[in-house]
């Protein structure tokens, strides 16, 4: 448990992007993937709650963005209200044609929230030296038998990639770090920081579901007692 400053920003942010999903997009970035300004990231599930924020202190950043989500609707949120440079609806085939259209000469970081076949699209693309940042593996949580890995991971030994998985508690000593530099931009409305709140507990099955099934929320997902 940790204290907040109620007033100074809505409480709720204290559940996104100044929450769990909001630090590990930051420590993601910061501390697995070292990113550079002038580099290219490409994230998967990039109107949730993490990729949103992953999306937003990149550009801050310096980086180019390229975001992956489930719908033109989401990709579309993810261009024009989080400011990724290109995006792509993941369910147009093949993926690894998508994000070489939009990212053309490849990538040097991959933020996975997803794992599966964006996690093969993500090695096809990147550069030598390139990282990627093993945060969740969402289309695998429901599989029925074992997954098969990357079939392309060999990838990882000729272009002496790193793929590196992290726990965000891990990294708890940095979390004033983060804030400090996330509250003020909080503050002054710097970063698009929406969420998808539903009414009452009798909705927190709901809530719970719609994050492991397709769904139209962006950010992250609320219930409010």
């Amino acid at each position: 448990m940790r204290a907040i400053e109620p007033g100074t920003v809505p409480p709720e942010m204290y559940l996104s992007a100044l929450g769990t999903p909001g630090f590990t997009a930051w420590v993601g970035l910061r501390v697995i993937g070292r990113v550079q300004a002038g580099e290219t990231l490409f994230v998967s599930a990039a109107a949730g709650a993490v990729g949103s924020m992953v999306v937003q202190l990149a550009k801050r950043w310096g980086l180019r963005v390229v975001g992956s989500a489930s719908s033109g609707e989401k990709v579309a949120f993810v261009r024009e209200r989080l400011g990724a440079d290109a995006g792509f609806d993941y369910h147009d085939r093949p993926l690894t044609d998508r994000l070489r259209d939009c990212a053309p000469d490849g990538i040097d970081v991959y933020f996975d929230n997803v794992g599966g076949e964006q996690l093969e699209a993500a090695l096809d693309a990147m550069r030598d030296h390139g990282r990627a940042v093993l945060c969740g593996a969402i289309s695998q949580y429901n599989a029925a038998s074992p997954p098969p890995g990357p079939k392309n991971l060999m990838l990882a030994v000729g272009r002496r990639l790193r793929l590196e998985g992290f726990i965000v508690s891990d990294h708890r000593e940095r979390m004033n770090e983060f804030l400090a530099e996330v509250v003020p931009l909080i503050r002054e409305g710097a970063l698009v920081t929406q969420s998808t709140i539903l009414e009452g507990i009798a909705n927190a099955p709901e809530a719970l579901m719609s994050i492991l099934r397709p769904n139209t929320n962006v950010g992250k997902v609320l219930v409010r007692l």
